[in-house]
């Protein structure tokens, strides 16, 4: 089974590798049924899923007559003006066929303008603010990808007081040393605050190097065992933070049986190790202080 930690303040216990839903964009019922078992084998109880997630949504709702009580359920809206973010919420609701999501996410908020739009009057954030109030939602957080969204988040958490933060995080992107420096201090400040940190991206190879992709995940993914071992055994090294799985069903089991066998992080030889084998390279391109 995958070790439980406190998702911030919301007083749920939360496995420590949640289920990244976007792998069932473009799964059928059958697929998204066998994914369920997988799930409910090794005890994962946090479900993070997307308005924005092809039918992703619509799969999870058939879960819920069953299993919503054994789920922490997340989706997210990336709309960012206030009626086009109140109309995804409930949506999502429908699709989801629950009453209650219990976090809503500003979705992909790394965007200056959009962060302008989704922060100010008549913004997404008076939207899920409102559904809160009415008890349609329980917690709100903010997710976003690229090398400034660590910095970035520390600006949302200074105009809101979020419950939960998603952002990056890999070894890649941590020998950035301005990346590195910037979400070491959006997680100092989420500690001080009992901000759940939710990350995503751990098994990024890099972008894919041609346009046939073998997975459905938007990055090449390391694929053997081995590397996914070191790579999310690593992540969970971090205390208090939480994995997002990758967007591909077929990697899923990997990814959970690899958690279920955390016990220490791996050496920076071990990682460095990797990196030279399968020439791993970040995906957003060559950020400040970028390693060589």
């Amino acid at each position: 089974m995958i070790e439980r930690r406190p998702f911030g303040r919301t007083g749920h216990l939360s496995t420590a590798t949640l289920f990244g839903a976007a792998a069932l964009s473009r799964a059928t019922q059958d697929e998204a049924d066998r994914v369920l078992d997988i799930l409910l084998e090794y005890g994962v109880n946090h479900i993070d899923v997307a308005a924005r997630y092809g039918d992703a949504e619509l799969r999870i709702g058939p879960w819920m007559a069953q299993h919503r009580q054994d789920f922490f359920l997340a989706s997210k809206t990336g709309k960012r003006l206030y009626h086009d973010a109140r109309e995804d919420i409930h949506r999502s609701l429908e699709r989801l066929r629950v009453d209650t999501i219990d976090l809503i996410q500003l979705h992909a908020l790394f965007h200056p303008d959009d962060w302008d739009l989704a922060m100010g009057p008549g913004g997404a954030l008076e939207a899920v603010i409102e559904a809160r109030e009415q008890g349609l939602v329980r917690f709100i957080g903010v997710t976003g990808h690229g090398w400034t969204i660590a910095a970035m988040h520390k600006r949302s958490l200074e105009r809101f007081d979020f419950d939960s933060v998603l952002m990056p995080y890999n070894y890649v992107m941590h020998q950035n040393e301005r990346y590195r420096e910037d979400f070491d201090a959006v997680v100092r400040l989420c500690e001080e605050r009992q901000v759940a940190v939710q990350t995503i991206k751990a098994i990024a190879r890099g972008p894919w190097a041609t346009t046939e992709k073998a997975r459905t995940t938007w990055y090449q993914p390391l694929e053997e065992q081995g590397d996914i071992d070191r790579s999310v055994h690593w992540v969970l090294g971090r205390p208090g933070v939480f994995l997002n799985t990758a967007g591909d069903i077929t990697l899923l089991p990997k990814i959970l049986d690899a958690a279920s066998r955390y016990s220490t992080r791996p050496a920076d030889a071990a990682m460095l190790g990797m990196l030279e084998h399968q020439q791993v390279t970040t995906l957003f391109g060559l950020g400040p202080n970028s390693i060589r």
